[in-house]
C-alpha cells in the first residue's frame, strides 16, 4: 500500500500476503475511508467497453433515458436540474438480479452488443464488491461465511458531466459535498478527466483523486461507519470542475441490508479495543428517508443517530441528488 498525507492509498487485492492486506485495508478506512483498488480481477478491455456504452447511453434523447424509472427514489434517471445543470445520470436498481439488469437494457433500448457488455461488467464488478465486503470483514474478526450471508442490494449509477469554459471560469461544482449513505461506494472514474475530490480525515482538507485507468476507487459510506462502531471513515468527497470536457463515471453501490437492522458485528463490539456502542439500530431504508427528509447528507444524518445524542447540524432543504 502506497500512502502519504496527500496520496490515497493503493491496495493489491490479491496480494500474496493476506494478513498484510487486511492490515492495509483497515487503516486505509480508518484514515481514509477510501483506497484505489488494483489487481481487482476486471479485465481492462470489459472496462474500456462499459465506459463506451456509459457513453453512447447517456448520449440517447432525453425522452429516452426517461423511460429509466425510479425502484426506490433517486434510483432512476436524474436529469440536468436549475440546481445541478451540469450533472446527469442513468441508474439500476439491485444489480446482481438478471431481470432488473434485463429491464434496465430493455428501458434504454440498449444493442445486443451493449446488453451484454452491461451484463458482463455488472456480473464483474458485484463480485468485487463482495469480495472487498468480505475481507473488510474478515480484517474485523467476521468470518466469511458470515459476509456471504449478507442479502444486500447493489445500486448502479452511471454519470455524465457536462463541463464546459463557462463553468470552468465561474468555478462551478459537478456535486457538491457529501457522503454515500451505503456501505461501500465501487468507482471507475474518467479515464482522463479529473475533478473528484475526497477530505482527508486528519486534515480535514481535500485532496484530488487523479484518473488511474484500470483501477478502482472504492468509497466507504455511512452504513460502513455504523457497522464498524465508528472505527472507519464515512468519507465526504466532491466532484469540481476542473476542465473542459464532459466526465464520465461508472458506480455500484452496495448499500445496506433490506430488511435487518444495520448494528456492528459482536466481534466488534466485544473487540478488546472497542468503544462503547455508538449508534442506536437502524434498517437502511429508514436511514435513507432520513437522508432524503433532512437534507443532511455529509454524515450529518448518521449524527442523529448516536446514542449519547450527538447534536447534528440543522436541517436544510433537501439539495439535489449526490453521487460520484
Amino acid at each position: 500500500m502506497e500512502s502519504s498525507s496527500s496520496t490515497i492509498p493503493v491496495i493489491d487485492l490479491r496480494g500474496s500476503d493476506e494478513l498484510q492486506v487486511q492490515h492495509q485495508l483497515v487503516e486505509a478506512c480508518k484514515e481514509w475511508g477510501c483506497f484505489r483498488l488494483i489487481n481487482h480481477g476486471v479485465p481492462i478491455p470489459l472496462m474500456h467497453q462499459m465506459k463506451g456504452v456509459v457513453r453512447s447511453l447517456l448520449d440517447l434523447p432525453a425522452h429516452v433515458k426517461a423511460r429509466n424509472v425510479d425502484v426506490i427514489a433517486g434510483s432512476g434517471y436524474v436529469p440536468p436540474n436549475k440546481d445541478n445543470p451540469l450533472y446527469e445520470a442513468l441508474g439500476l436498481y439491485d444489480v446482481a438480479s438478471p431481470s432488473a439488469v434485463d429491464a434496465f437494457c430493455s428501458q434504454l433500448g440498449a444493442s445486443p452488443g451493449e446488453r451484454e457488455v452491461i451484463e458482463c461488467y455488472s456480473r464483474a464488478v458485484h463480485g468485487v464488491v463482495r469480495e472487498v465486503a468480505e475481507k473488510l470483514g474478515e480484517s474485523m474478526g467476521v468470518k466469511k461465511d458470515e459476509m456471504e450471508e449478507w442479502p444486500w442490494p447493489c445500486q448502479f449509477r452511471i454519470n455524465k458531466y457536462n463541463f464546459t469554459h463557462q463553468t470552468l471560469t465561474s468555478s462551478a461544482s459537478g456535486v457538491c459535498t457529501h457522503t454515500d449513505s451505503g456501505f461501500l461506494t465501487l468507482l471507475q472514474e474518467d479515464d482522463c478527466v479529473g475533478g473528484l475530490e475526497v477530505m482527508h480525515k486528519s486534515s480535514a482538507s481535500f485532496v484530488a483523486v487523479h484518473p488511474s485507468p484500470g483501477t478502482f476507487l472504492i468509497n466507504l459510506g455511512d452504513i460502513a461507519a455504523a457497522w464498524s462502531n465508528g472505527i472507519f471513515y464515512n468519507v465526504k468527497h466532491r466532484v469540481q470542475c476542473k476542465e473542459a470536457a464532459v466526465r464520465v463515471s461508472i458506480a455500484l453501490f452496495l448499500l445496506g441490508p433490506k430488511e435487518a437492522p444495520v448494528e456492528p458485528p459482536p466481534q466488534i463490539l466485544d473487540s478488546n479495543n472497542a468503544q462503547p456502542r455508538l449508534y442506536a439500530p437502524f434498517t437502511y431504508e429508514d436511514y435513507r428517508k432520513l437522508r432524503l427528509s433532512t437534507g443532511l447528507r455529509a454524515g450529518e444524518a448518521l449524527q442523529l443517530l448516536r446514542l449519547d445524542h450527538a447534536p447534528a447540524a440543522a436541517a436544510a432543504p433537501p439539495p439535489p441528488p449526490t453521487t460520484t
